[in-house]
């Protein structure tokens, strides 16, 4: 799995055809990550994303595209987007299943910086997932997620980096914690592989498409790496 994680100012004037080169160049997400836009420019942006889309699925269908927004289950909700990448003070996983519909496959995932925040948030997943009764008086943060970015494994690429690289080693161990994992940080075609020898479920990137890089440049090489990854690790006809 490819996710490019851009914000508002990285579509451009055309979010729409930005967004559909970026499926074209081979993103199956695109994460719309904005801390500053107005509410209705973010809006506007997410319903051209999740426009491209759809156009992108109607050509393909093999394998879904699908847009996530952080932290806003309003924008997403109202977009038709396909889930909310949450922060540490917005809605729970349970809760952003509830405002978007549980007939949708709806996702909900984090960011986390460490390998002591993977394995709290293993175990309070599965508390929450095993348990039929309240855990503590404020549930907002429990529920199950069904992904979560580690990041950084290598030093990032599109900004300097302002925590130590966890590397392939601590991401592997991660990845044993039973929630999938997006690989986050440095990526490129090389590192990809990599990430998915350690058992990572795919990858997200920002880097030069955070500058305005030609998403074919940037994207296209990590998306052979990555289904040259993949194959490898299928089982060998008999």
């Amino acid at each position: 799995m490819l996710c490019a994680v851009l914000d508002v100012a990285s579509f451009g004037e055309d979010p729409f055809t930005h967004a559909t080169e970026v499926f074209s160049a081979g993103a199956d997400w695109i994460q719309l990550r904005e801390r500053a836009a107005p509410d209705l420019v973010l809006f506007e942006t997410a319903l051209l994303l999740v426009e491209a889309r759809d156009a992108a699925n109607e050509r393909d269908a093999s394998h879904p595209r699908r847009v996530i927004v952080n932290k806003r289950t309003d924008i997403a909700h109202a977009a038709n987007a396909d889930g909310v990448h949450l922060g540490f003070d917005a809605l729970g996983p349970d809760a952003v299943r509830a405002a978007l519909g549980t007939s949708a496959n709806v996702l909900a995932g984090r960011s986390l910086h460490d390998l002591a925040e993977v394995a709290h948030l293993a175990q309070e997943s599965e508390v929450a997932h095993s348990s039929t009764e309240s855990v503590n008086d404020d549930r907002r943060n429990f529920g199950r997620v069904d992904y979560l970015h580690l990041a950084p494994i290598w030093a990032p690429n599109s900004k300097p980096a302002s925590r130590p690289p966890q590397g392939p080693e601590i991401l592997a161990s991660a990845c044993r914690l039973g929630i999938p994992v997006f690989a986050q940080g440095g990526i490129d075609s090389s590192r990809a592989r990599e990430a998915v020898r350690a058992g990572a479920t795919g990858v997200a990137v920002t880097g030069e498409l955070a500058r305005g890089g030609s998403p074919a440049k940037h994207l296209e090489p990590i998306r052979v790496a990555l289904d040259r990854a993949y194959a490898d690790q299928e089982p060998e006809s008999v």
